[in-house]
C-alpha cells in the first residue's frame, strides 16, 4: 500500500506553489496538552472514502479570537510568529455520510521537530496536537506522515489575490470561482465555503476523492450556497 504522502505527491502538479508566509517557525515551543474526545463525542473509524483539505483565513480567525495573546493564538494572531493569510486547519478523513472518522487510535503529544516544522503551516501548537488526535490517527499511525501528507497537498494549493477579493462585493460562488480559476483542475463545485456567525469568510475547504484528488463536493461537505453573501477580513497592514 502506498503511504500517505506518496499519494499526495503524486497528484500535485509540477507548477503549483502554495501562498508564500512571512513566518519564523519559534525556537521553543511549549508542549501541547493530550486531547482526547469530548464527553458524548463519539470514537468513530468507518472506511475512509475520501478527504477535506480545510484552510483557515487567518486574519478573520484573529479578529474573533477571544484573547490574540493568549497561549493558543499567540504565535498566530500577537505579529511574533510573522504574517499570516490563509493557514491550514487540517486534513480530514470523511466517508459518503456526514459520520466521518474521528478519534481512531490513542494519540501521544506530537514530537516538537514535528511540531516546529509545521508551526508555519498550522500556527498553533495545540492546533497541531488536536488535529492529529481527532483526524490524523484514523489515516496513519505517525504523526510525521500524516502532517507530511497535510503539507504537500497545502502547499500545492494556490490562492486567489485576497486583497482584491475583499475590496469588492463577494458571494460564495465568486470565492469558489475564484479559487478554481486559480487552481489547475479544480472546479467551483469542489470548493466548499465556511462563514463565521456575522458572514465573514472563516475558512475555504477543497474536496478531494479516496485518491487525493480533487472531487466533486457532497451535500453536506459543501457549506453555504453560492448566493450567500459573503465579506472578507483584510490582511492587517504590515
Amino acid at each position: 500500500m502506498r503511504s500517505l504522502s506518496a499519494i499526495a505527491l503524486a497528484l500535485i502538479p509540477v507548477a503549483a506553489q502554495a501562498q508564500s508566509l512571512a513566518c519564523s517557525a519559534p525556537d521553543r515551543i511549549a508542549v501541547p496538552r493530550l486531547e482526547q474526545p469530548k464527553r458524548g463525542e463519539p470514537v468513530r473509524n468507518p472506511k475512509t472514502t475520501g478527504y477535506l483539505l480545510s484552510m483557515s483565513w487567518s486574519p478573520q480567525h484573529c479578529a474573533n479570537a477571544r484573547n490574540p495573546r493568549d497561549a493558543r493564538d499567540r504565535f498566530q494572531c500577537s505579529g511574533e510568529g510573522g504574517r499570516f493569510g490563509w493557514v491550514l486547519h487540517g486534513l480530514w478523513p470523511e466517508t459518503d455520510t456526514p459520520g466521518y472518522p474521528q478519534w481512531c487510535r490513542p494519540a501521544k503529544i506530537v514530537p516538537r521537530p514535528v511540531l516546529k516544522k509545521h508551526m508555519c503551516m498550522t500556527p498553533s501548537a495545540q492546533l497541531l496536537q488536536h488535529e492529529w488526535a481527532k483526524h490524523g490517527t484514523c489515516m496513519s499511525p505517525n504523526p510525521a506522515a500524516y502532517f507530511r501528507s497535510a503539507e504537500i497537498l497545502f502547499r500545492a494549493v494556490r490562492f486567489p489575490d485576497m486583497k482584491k477579493l475583499a475590496a469588492e462585493p463577494q458571494t460564495a460562488g465568486s470565492i469558489r470561482r475564484a479559487f478554481a480559476e486559480v487552481n489547475r483542475g479544480v472546479a467551483p463545485s469542489m470548493i466548499a465555503v465556511s462563514l463565521d456567525r456575522k458572514g465573514w469568510l472563516s475558512e475555504v475547504r477543497l474536496c478531494l476523492g479516496a485518491r487525493m484528488k480533487p472531487a466533486r463536493c457532497k451535500p453536506f461537505q459543501s457549506g453555504v450556497g453560492d448566493n450567500r453573501q459573503v465579506r472578507i477580513k483584510p490582511m492587517p497592514a504590515s
